[in-house]
């Protein structure tokens, strides 16, 4: 069962699409603990909740994610967490949730508009499909903030755009528009920022039609791959033609080839 919305994460689960709106525009909606529960929670539960075949990533207000919320846990005059409390802390929240998005086999499409920093950079990157306004922002502000990269940003921004520019962007602070990001290969695709919702529900509406158990098995074997030998891959990818070539899907798309038609997927 997919969980209730929290405050600060709006969670809408309508037919086949499950949508997670940051609701917290008053802080552009900067991630608390609160809601990283709860997207962790979303995220867990739309793994097995065979109702859900597309997850979007939205931001609600002018931007779609400033970060993680670390001004309000180390506001002056409020109790510091005690020594080695990140390190502790970080391993059950971004650290669980980064990889979550990229391991369910379930297709992730983030659209961002206005700010994407830190953290809100991290869950464009770790999307299946990211969709951007072209006047968009995507920064690392960890340099400029004096703490180190996290959330997977260390691993996931050289494989997307190579560790020269992966560099620029960590050390140097470099920040990129909409259209930027998808000239380097950080993003999928930037367009106009009128034209972003449209955009994104197209993408959305071809996921949700699609043979999900094929789509989430290609998605599993492009993350295996990732520390994948050729021989470990090639076995994997046996293992998932295997799966995938018993589901409903893989029957449907054949019928519809003879019949000389657009298949029909039901997602099983």
């Amino acid at each position: 069962m997919i969980p209730r919305s929290v405050p600060g994460l709006d969670v809408t689960h309508d037919g086949s699409v499950l949508t997670l709106m940051l609701d917290r525009p008053e802080r552009r909606n900067a991630i608390d603990d609160t809601m990283m529960a709860g997207l962790i929670d979303a995220m867990s539960a739309a793994g097995t909740d065979e109702s859900v075949r597309v997850v979007v990533l939205r931001g609600a207000g002018d931007d779609f994610c400033s970060g993680a919320d670390i001004v309000a846990r180390n506001a002056p005059g409020g109790e510091r967490p005690r020594a080695g409390s990140i390190q502790r802390r970080l391993p059950t929240q971004a650290h669980r949730l980064i990889p979550l998005l990229l391991e369910t086999q379930v297709p992730v499409v983030c659209a961002v508009h206005g700010w994407a920093a830190g953290l809100g950079f991290q869950l464009a990157l770790a999307a299946d499909v990211c969709v951007a306004a072209a006047d968009a922002t995507f920064w690392e502000p960890f340099g400029e903030r004096g703490f180190t990269p996290d959330s997977g940003a260390t691993w996931m921004l050289p494989r997307r755009v190579g560790d020269v520019r992966a560099r620029e962007l960590l050390l140097l602070g470099r920040r990129l528009s909409g259209t930027e990001a998808a000239e380097w290969g950080a993003i999928h695709r930037a367009v106009p920022a009128e034209a972003l919702t449209a955009e994104t529900e197209a993408v959305v509406a071809q996921l949700a039609a699609g043979p999900t158990v094929a789509l989430g098995l290609a998605k599993w074997l492009l993350h295996r791959g990732q520390a994948s030998g050729l021989d470990d891959q090639l076995a994997q990818e046996a293992l998932a033609m295997e799966l995938s070539s018993r589901s409903e899907d893989f029957r449907e798309g054949l019928t519809a080839f003879r019949e000389k038609r657009p298949p029909e997927f039901r997602g099983r």
